[in-house]
Protein backbone atom coordinates (compact mmCIF):
# COMPACT_ATOMS: atom_id res chain seq x y z
CA UNK A 1 0.00 0.00 0.00
CA UNK A 2 3.03 2.60 0.47
CA UNK A 3 3.43 2.80 -3.10
CA UNK A 4 -0.31 3.83 -3.78
CA UNK A 5 -0.12 6.04 -0.10
CA UNK A 6 3.35 7.44 -1.35
CA UNK A 7 1.89 8.80 -4.96
CA UNK A 8 -1.24 10.13 -3.50
CA UNK A 9 -0.60 11.01 -0.20
CA UNK A 10 -3.94 13.17 0.27
CA UNK A 11 -5.55 9.69 0.32
CA UNK A 12 -8.51 9.35 3.04
CA UNK A 13 -7.35 6.56 5.56
CA UNK A 14 -11.10 5.01 4.44
CA UNK A 15 -9.71 5.24 0.76
CA UNK A 16 -6.80 3.42 1.64
CA UNK A 17 -8.54 1.07 3.45
CA UNK A 18 -10.55 0.47 0.46
CA UNK A 19 -7.46 -0.20 -1.54
CA UNK A 20 -6.20 -2.36 0.76
CA UNK A 21 -8.92 -4.47 1.06
CA UNK A 22 -9.16 -4.25 -2.82
CA UNK A 23 -6.12 -6.78 -3.05
CA UNK A 24 -7.59 -8.26 -0.62
CA UNK A 25 -10.76 -9.18 -3.18
CA UNK A 26 -8.78 -9.74 -6.21
CA UNK A 27 -6.51 -12.18 -4.79
CA UNK A 28 -9.30 -14.46 -3.14
CA UNK A 29 -11.69 -13.68 -6.69
CA UNK A 30 -8.42 -14.73 -8.38
CA UNK A 31 -8.41 -17.81 -7.00
CA UNK A 32 -12.09 -18.80 -8.07
CA UNK A 33 -12.27 -16.98 -11.64
CA UNK A 34 -9.36 -15.36 -13.59
CA UNK A 35 -9.66 -12.06 -13.96
CA UNK A 36 -6.13 -11.13 -13.86
CA UNK A 37 -3.37 -12.85 -15.14
CA UNK A 38 -1.53 -14.94 -12.76
CA UNK A 39 1.74 -13.46 -12.96
CA UNK A 40 0.68 -10.13 -12.77
CA UNK A 41 -1.77 -10.86 -9.22
CA UNK A 42 1.48 -10.22 -7.04
CA UNK A 43 2.05 -6.60 -8.69
CA UNK A 44 -1.47 -6.13 -8.84
CA UNK A 45 -0.68 -2.62 -7.16
CA UNK A 46 1.80 -1.45 -9.56
CA UNK A 47 0.63 -2.81 -12.70
CA UNK A 48 -3.20 -2.04 -12.26
CA UNK A 49 -4.05 -0.10 -9.76
CA UNK A 50 -1.64 2.55 -10.09
CA UNK A 51 -1.32 2.59 -13.92
CA UNK A 52 -5.13 2.88 -13.25
CA UNK A 53 -4.41 6.25 -11.22
CA UNK A 54 -1.85 7.63 -13.44
CA UNK A 55 -5.08 9.17 -15.16
CA UNK A 56 -6.17 11.09 -11.86
CA UNK A 57 -2.26 12.82 -12.42
CA UNK A 58 -3.94 14.39 -15.67
CA UNK A 59 -7.04 15.26 -14.62
CA UNK A 60 -9.19 15.87 -11.07
CA UNK A 61 -12.62 14.80 -11.63
CA UNK A 62 -15.68 17.28 -10.59
CA UNK A 63 -18.29 15.64 -8.39
CA UNK A 64 -21.16 14.29 -10.76
CA UNK A 65 -19.07 13.67 -13.67
CA UNK A 66 -19.83 10.75 -15.72
CA UNK A 67 -17.31 8.29 -17.05
CA UNK A 68 -18.00 4.91 -18.97
CA UNK A 69 -15.07 2.04 -19.43
CA UNK A 70 -15.07 0.47 -22.17
CA UNK A 71 -13.95 -3.32 -21.69
CA UNK A 72 -13.14 -3.02 -18.22
CA UNK A 73 -12.21 -6.92 -17.93
CA UNK A 74 -11.43 -7.25 -14.25
CA UNK A 75 -12.23 -3.83 -13.58
CA UNK A 76 -9.42 -1.51 -14.71
CA UNK A 77 -9.13 1.23 -14.44
CA UNK A 78 -12.63 1.87 -13.58
CA UNK A 79 -13.05 0.45 -9.66
CA UNK A 80 -9.60 2.39 -8.67
CA UNK A 81 -10.81 5.78 -10.00
CA UNK A 82 -14.10 5.36 -8.16
CA UNK A 83 -12.38 4.84 -4.96
CA UNK A 84 -10.18 7.95 -5.75
CA UNK A 85 -13.29 10.36 -6.92
CA UNK A 86 -15.99 8.83 -4.43
CA UNK A 87 -18.48 11.78 -6.12
CA UNK A 88 -18.14 10.51 -9.97
CA UNK A 89 -20.38 8.24 -11.69
CA UNK A 90 -18.39 5.42 -13.01
CA UNK A 91 -20.08 2.65 -15.56
CA UNK A 92 -18.18 -0.18 -16.28
CA UNK A 93 -18.99 -2.60 -19.16
CA UNK A 94 -17.52 -5.62 -20.96
CA UNK A 95 -19.56 -8.51 -22.80
CA UNK A 96 -17.80 -10.93 -20.31
CA UNK A 97 -20.05 -12.00 -18.00
CA UNK A 98 -17.70 -13.34 -15.64
CA UNK A 99 -15.88 -10.82 -15.66
CA UNK A 100 -18.61 -8.24 -14.79
CA UNK A 101 -20.03 -10.33 -11.71
CA UNK A 102 -16.60 -10.59 -10.09
CA UNK A 103 -16.07 -6.51 -10.78
CA UNK A 104 -19.90 -5.86 -9.24
CA UNK A 105 -19.07 -7.64 -6.39
CA UNK A 106 -15.84 -5.87 -5.47
CA UNK A 107 -17.62 -2.82 -5.89
CA UNK A 108 -20.20 -4.15 -3.84
CA UNK A 109 -17.54 -5.75 -0.98
CA UNK A 110 -15.58 -2.09 -1.25
CA UNK A 111 -18.96 -0.23 -0.46
CA UNK A 112 -18.24 2.17 -4.01
CA UNK A 113 -22.45 3.23 -4.67
CA UNK A 114 -20.85 5.19 -7.75
CA UNK A 115 -20.62 1.85 -9.63
CA UNK A 116 -22.14 0.08 -12.16
CA UNK A 117 -20.90 -2.38 -13.90
CA UNK A 118 -22.72 -4.18 -16.88
CA UNK A 119 -22.60 -7.00 -19.34
CA UNK A 120 -23.09 -5.41 -22.70
CA UNK A 121 -21.23 -4.82 -25.96
CA UNK A 122 -19.71 -1.11 -25.75
CA UNK A 123 -21.52 -0.42 -29.07
CA UNK A 124 -24.78 -0.77 -27.73
CA UNK A 125 -24.10 1.67 -24.55
CA UNK A 126 -27.15 4.67 -25.37
CA UNK A 127 -25.99 7.23 -22.55
CA UNK A 128 -23.92 9.97 -22.85
CA UNK A 129 -20.93 10.73 -20.59
CA UNK A 130 -18.10 13.38 -19.81
CA UNK A 131 -15.20 11.01 -20.39
CA UNK A 132 -14.94 7.71 -21.77
CA UNK A 133 -11.96 5.79 -20.24
CA UNK A 134 -10.14 2.49 -21.37
CA UNK A 135 -6.75 0.40 -21.34
CA UNK A 136 -5.84 -0.82 -24.86
CA UNK A 137 -8.52 -2.68 -25.94
CA UNK A 138 -8.18 -1.89 -29.48
CA UNK A 139 -6.45 0.95 -31.71
CA UNK A 140 -7.46 4.61 -31.16
CA UNK A 141 -9.35 4.37 -34.86
CA UNK A 142 -11.92 1.49 -33.95
CA UNK A 143 -12.04 3.01 -30.42
CA UNK A 144 -13.73 6.05 -31.43
CA UNK A 145 -15.96 4.21 -33.56
CA UNK A 146 -16.91 2.35 -30.43
CA UNK A 147 -17.47 5.52 -28.77
CA UNK A 148 -18.89 7.88 -31.06
CA UNK A 149 -22.42 9.83 -30.12
CA UNK A 150 -21.40 8.66 -26.27
CA UNK A 151 -20.09 12.20 -25.02
CA UNK A 152 -21.88 14.60 -23.37
CA UNK A 153 -21.54 18.56 -25.14
CA UNK A 154 -21.36 20.55 -21.96
CA UNK A 155 -18.15 20.38 -20.52
CA UNK A 156 -16.99 20.64 -16.60
CA UNK A 157 -13.79 20.38 -16.62
CA UNK A 158 -11.18 22.52 -18.62
CA UNK A 159 -9.92 19.83 -19.96
CA UNK A 160 -12.31 18.72 -22.80
CA UNK A 161 -14.79 15.82 -22.76
CA UNK A 162 -13.44 13.07 -24.47
CA UNK A 163 -11.23 9.78 -24.57
CA UNK A 164 -8.86 8.79 -21.40
CA UNK A 165 -6.62 5.80 -23.16
CA UNK A 166 -3.91 3.91 -21.39
CA UNK A 167 -1.78 2.63 -24.09
CA UNK A 168 2.10 1.24 -24.52
CA UNK A 169 4.32 1.56 -27.28
CA UNK A 170 4.84 3.62 -30.20
CA UNK A 171 1.72 5.06 -30.68
CA UNK A 172 3.50 7.64 -33.43
CA UNK A 173 1.72 5.59 -36.20
CA UNK A 174 -1.72 4.76 -34.70
CA UNK A 175 -2.18 9.19 -33.72
CA UNK A 176 -1.77 10.35 -36.65
CA UNK A 177 -4.91 11.13 -38.11
CA UNK A 178 -6.18 12.94 -34.94
CA UNK A 179 -5.03 16.54 -34.66
CA UNK A 180 -5.58 17.24 -31.34
CA UNK A 181 -4.46 14.25 -29.81
CA UNK A 182 -1.91 14.27 -26.55
CA UNK A 183 -0.03 11.76 -24.89
CA UNK A 184 1.45 11.75 -21.45
CA UNK A 185 4.24 9.76 -20.45
CA UNK A 186 3.20 7.76 -17.11
CA UNK A 187 6.88 7.12 -15.98
CA UNK A 188 6.84 10.98 -15.56
CA UNK A 189 4.71 10.69 -12.61
CA UNK A 190 5.65 6.85 -10.94
CA UNK A 191 9.08 5.75 -10.74
CA UNK A 192 8.79 2.01 -11.73
CA UNK A 193 10.54 0.79 -14.80
CA UNK A 194 6.67 -1.16 -15.70
CA UNK A 195 5.87 2.32 -16.92
CA UNK A 196 8.67 3.40 -19.14
CA UNK A 197 6.49 3.03 -22.27
CA UNK A 198 3.31 3.62 -21.00
CA UNK A 199 1.30 6.55 -21.81
CA UNK A 200 -2.27 8.36 -21.08
CA UNK A 201 -3.55 9.38 -24.47
CA UNK A 202 -6.37 12.06 -24.44
CA UNK A 203 -8.51 12.73 -27.60
CA UNK A 204 -10.32 15.69 -26.52
CA UNK A 205 -13.87 15.79 -28.34
CA UNK A 206 -14.32 16.31 -31.44
CA UNK A 207 -11.48 14.29 -32.02
CA UNK A 208 -10.50 13.90 -35.99
CA UNK A 209 -10.31 15.99 -38.90
CA UNK A 210 -11.87 13.31 -41.48
CA UNK A 211 -15.10 10.89 -40.78
CA UNK A 212 -14.44 8.11 -38.92
CA UNK A 213 -17.73 6.13 -40.25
Amino acid sequence: MNIIKSNFPDLTDYQMTQFNDLTMLYENWNNKINVISRKDISELNTRHVLHSLSIAKVINFLPETKILDVGTGGGFPGIPLAIMFPEVSFHLTDSIGKKIKVVQAIANDLGLKNVIAEKIRSENVNQQYDFIISRAVTNMSNFVKIVDGKFSFENKHQMKNGILYLKGGDLTKELKDFKHVKSFKINSYFNDTFFDTKKIVYLPMPYMDKDIH
